[in-house]
């Protein structure tokens, strides 16, 4: 059944899925025709914020961990969309080697499982190669279901990455290169890398991101004739900050100040009675360490601004590159506890999403935290289709087709960003 959610489906943003429903068939073309100029990331998850007055991603992962959330209910739309995506890339492919990233828990080793089931099912052979140096023999590891799957040591010959006895013409990451471009990563010739390595963190910004969402959300905005802010997060950036030095918040300051002002504003555009807030992050890192600012003085307690780093630290390294996005508070909740969807996707397709569900955290705090529980979005029966017949906030399917919605603009404006960012081509810009 849908999980029970005591906000999802009431309030405001039922003018926005009212909106989206009664515009379906204009949307579905704009999409067809977007993915007609830009090609979609090979896979992607986007996190959305249902605050009831406005709905909006509010991050974006090119390499995404949580695939073991989808219910088999879920499984035939994936193998659908990976067979969709292989035949784009190398129609002939018979071997994918995988390479994930090296996590030993088992729920990261169960969404490994997983992809390894959805690309056998879609005609692959497929191997887990390891970037760990130390490994020189394959390994077996056990999953909590009995089942195991091996890790193997990669082999670089000349321009080509395999395994022994294995040759593949694709190669996927589920590492999101945290840590740098391993050298066996670099120069390869004749193999897909899926994703880019542009799409790694020693490249990628949020802030460049949510630049390129910016622009999707107008161009959405207007073939719907509504304002991109009910689905855009405002937002700012910063260079090169310094955590140890009086001034080296300056521009954290100033950008927090500026970006609380328009959305004070926005809040008062839209009669809406609560106090705005902004989140701080680290721009170029993975981690979803966040500190809440509802005022700019909260940055001059030094305690505090202090503790907040610590939050932000990914890999080891304290971040020197900052984005400040507005704060999306999210109404959702599941059995008391604090909730948000996230949107699964493989090529241009959604293929399902899940509940991340926090029961010690508030509206206005990041949910991707220890303690975080993961709750799958299932369905009656085959209803996952929106009724557009239907009232808003009446049919489960109706939201979560707006969630889709939501998330499959962000996946084109990390198609956008990717565009952009690519060494070997020229910006679309």
């Amino acid at each position: 059944m849908v999980p029970h959610l005591t906000t999802a489906l009431n309030g405001p943003i039922n003018e926005l899925e009212q909106r989206i429903l009664e515009s379906m068939p204009a949307i579905e073309r704009w999409f067809r025709l977007e993915w007609m100029e830009h090609t979609p990331p090979f896979y992607t998850s986007a996190d959305l914020r249902n605050a009831g007055f406005k709905l909006a991603p509010v991050d974006t992962n090119l390499f995404p961990s949580t695939f073991n959330n989808l219910t088999p209910e879920m499984l035939p739309l994936a193998v659908q969309a990976a067979m969709a995506a292989i035949e784009k890339i190398c129609p002939e492919a018979k071997n994918l080697l995988l390479i994930p990233e090296q996590r030993s828990n088992s729920f990261y080793l169960q969404n490994v499982a997983q992809l390894v089931q959805i690309f056998n099912q879609a005609g692959l052979n497929v191997r887990l190669g390891s970037m760990d140096p130390a490994l020189t023999a394959p390994m077996p590891v056990a999953l909590p279901d009995g089942s195991e799957l091996t890790l193997e040591p990669l082999l670089r010959n000349r321009g080509r990455l395999g395994l022994k006895d294995f040759d593949p013409c694709t190669i996927l990451l589920n590492n999101d290169l945290s840590g740098g471009v391993p050298r066996a990563l670099q120069h390869l010739h004749e193999q897909y890398l899926l994703p880019p390595l542009h799409a790694g963190w020693g490249v990628r910004r949020k802030s460049r991101h949510f630049q390129s969402y910016e622009e999707v959300a107008k161009k959405f905005a207007k073939l719907l004739g509504m304002d991109p802010w009910l689905i855009n997060p405002m937002h700012g950036q910063c260079g090169k900050v310094d955590f140890d030095t009086p001034s080296g918040l300056d521009c954290v300051k100033s950008n927090v100040d500026a970006l609380l002002t328009k959305v004070r504003r926005k809040y008062k555009e839209y009669g809406i009675n609560e106090k705005p807030f902004v989140v701080v992050k680290a721009d170029n890192a993975a981690g979803q360490g966040i500190l809440t600012v509802r005022d700019v003085k909260d940055l001059d307690d030094r305690e505090r601004v202090m503790r907040g780093r610590e939050g932000l630290v990914s890999e080891g390294q304290v971040p020197d590159e900052l984005i400040i996005q507005e704060g999306v508070p999210t109404y959702e909740r599941m059995n008391d506890a604090v909730a948000e969807p996230v949107v699964m996707m493989i090529d241009r397709y959604v293929v399902g999403g899940f509940y991340r569900v926090h029961a010690d955290r508030g509206i206005d705090e990041g949910l991707c935290s220890p303690g975080s529980r993961y709750v799958p979005l299932a369905f009656a029966g085959s209803h996952t289709l929106p009724k557009p017949g239907s009232k808003p906030g009446a049919s489960a399917p109706n939201r979560f087709y707006m969630y889709g919605v939501i998330g499959r603009l962000a996946m084109l404006a990390a198609a956008y960003e990717l565009e952009a960012t690519d060494p070997d081509a020229e910006s679309y810009e």
